[in-house]
């Protein structure tokens, strides 16, 4: 049940429990069970603030409309807080790659750079510790043929 409230305010307890028709002490253990932070006067009174009444909420909704238990709310709100984290993380990460992709863009387009580095063929080199070309059986045969037939008398 969304209570009609004031904008940018900050809420005592008995306004809040009066607003959500909940009693006191059930918004003392949704912070007792860390479902709940509201701030602190210097007098040491609780005042829960717009983001407070939005998480009261949601709470609220998980509570009373779909049952589940102070412990499941928990893991919910845990699981909530990685997801919008994770999401956040996502958000950084396609931003940096749109970035990236838009400076590499712009190098391309003045001719500066590829998108991906171009290299140029290497010169066609011995590698170190590779073999020369050695010929073929036939060919030694043929070659010691030749060898021998110059060496015999005619």
């Amino acid at each position: 049940m969304p209570a009609k409230r004031k904008s940018k305010g900050a809420y005592m307890i008995s306004a809040v429990a009066e607003m959500y028709e909940i009693h006191p002490q059930t918004l003392r253990l949704y912070e007792r069970e860390g479902l709940l932070k509201p701030s602190r006067t210097e007098g040491n009174t609780r005042l829960y603030t717009d983001e407070d009444l939005e998480r009261l909420e949601f709470i609220l909704n998980l509570a009373r409309d779909l049952g589940v238990n102070i412990a499941g709310i928990a893991i919910i709100l845990q699981m909530r807080e990685r997801m919008e984290e994770m999401n956040r993380q996502m958000q950084s990460f396609v931003e940096y790659v749109r970035s990236e992709m838009l400076s590499r863009f712009q190098q391309t387009a003045t001719g500066s750079a590829a998108i991906v580095p171009l290299r140029k063929p290497p010169a066609e080199r011995p590698q170190p510790g590779a073999k020369a070309a050695q010929p073929s059986g036939r060919e030694n045969r043929a070659a010691a043929r030749q060898g021998s037939s110059a060496n015999e008398p005619a």
